[in-house]
């Protein structure tokens, strides 16, 4: 490969929200290849810290350390150390230094319209800041219930104001029947019309997913022919017991475009996770594919059973495949959707 040539394969944004969906472009780019990406793109540290190095690469100097939830500027993409092999994505922080992507969830700052009239039935919206705090009242200075991160959705039922006159949107949480309050700037309510079926002139029985569990990928078919790939995070093995991914047959059978998950369901990994966006159930016991928002670390087996995507492509395969949930729908069952073949 010329060591010149850029990954051309994705647009910048694209880089940085599936995380490299081209395994071979990302795979043998040159140690020195960066991609620049655009101004206002920002990192959230996932993990409890990273380390800024001087080169991308964990041997090189320690600049510094940054901690959970700090935003940060990222001003490239960039290929470094050959270790991690399953994920040599690295970020550049402003002019400071590098860090493994690994740890950053890339986000943006994104405020919004505030929308009075809200559907009687709620209405699906997502998270377009780094995070957002939803609050038990209408008042941030009211006790904090959870912490909402970027893209992660939730089933707004009503605006309502503070005392101050500021908006805030009512939140429905699926999991405890709970009503949440969050500062409706934060909100992006998604239009019908960003939630149509991919490819609805490919009859439900062309189309079929394949997760390969060996190379971390889920790659989706029409008839027989790739048309998506996106690098996933399956079932691993853990030190109170093995979550492995079940391989065979499966069909996709209950979709959810929001699902705040806790004890209770394979998708925990010792958090409790509102949110969880664009879910497509494979078993009964809780195996899904859906977006991540707790790790930026595709290629390697991570989960507890579930498959993980980067959000975006997460909802790509949401879209594409059956069941259909309608818009003003919370959840949709078929009992034989998109096929799913896990190697």
């Amino acid at each position: 490969m010329n060591k010149q040539k850029r990954v051309n394969c994705l647009s910048r944004r694209d880089f940085l929200g599936l995380g490299g969906v081209s395994l071979i472009n990302l795979a043998s780019a040159p140690f020195n290849h960066f991609d620049r990406i655009n101004p206002d793109q920002q990192g959230r540290v996932i993990y409890d810290n990273i380390t800024i190095y001087q080169q991308p690469s964990s041997s090189s100097d320690v600049i510094r350390q940054y901690w959970v939830d700090a935003i940060l500027p990222i001003t490239e993409a960039t290929i470094g150390d050959e270790e991690p092999l399953y994920n040599r994505v690295w970020y550049r922080i402003g002019n400071e230094g590098y860090s493994h992507s690994g740890g950053i969830q890339p986000v943006r700052t994104i405020m919004n319209q505030p929308v009075s009239e809200i559907p009687s039935g709620g209405q699906l919206a997502e998270v377009t800041v780094p995070y957002t705090d939803a609050h038990w009242e209408p008042d941030s200075h009211k006790e904090v219930a959870y912490r909402f991160y970027y893209e992660t959705t939730h089933w707004v039922i009503g605006l309502t104001f503070s005392d101050d006159g500021t908006p805030w949107y009512r939140i429905l949480d699926d999991k405890w029947d709970l009503i949440l309050h969050v500062m409706a700037r934060h909100i992006r309510l998604i239009p019908s019309n960003e939630l149509t079926t991919i490819s609805p002139d490919v009859p439900a029985i062309a189309k079929r997913i394949e997760v390969r569990t060996l190379e971390q990928v889920m790659i989706a078919y029409e008839w027989e022919r790739p048309v998506f790939m996106s690098r996933v995070a399956t079932g691993a093995e853990f030190s109170n017991g093995k979550y492995y991914t079940p391989a065979g047959r499966h069909d996709i059978f209950h979709k959810r475009p929001s699902r705040h998950m806790a004890a209770g369901n394979l998708a925990y990994n010792g958090f409790d996770l509102p949110g969880i966006p664009w879910v497509s159930y494979i078993t009964e016991s809780g195996i899904a594919f859906h977006g991540t928002y707790w790790h930026n670390d595709y290629g390697k087996p991570r989960s507890h059973g579930c498959i993980n995507l980067p959000s975006r492509a997460s909802k790509w395969l949401y879209r594409w495949s059956t069941p259909v949930v309608p818009p003003d729908q919370q959840s949709g069952y078929e009992k034989f959707g998109t096929r799913v073949d896990v190697l």
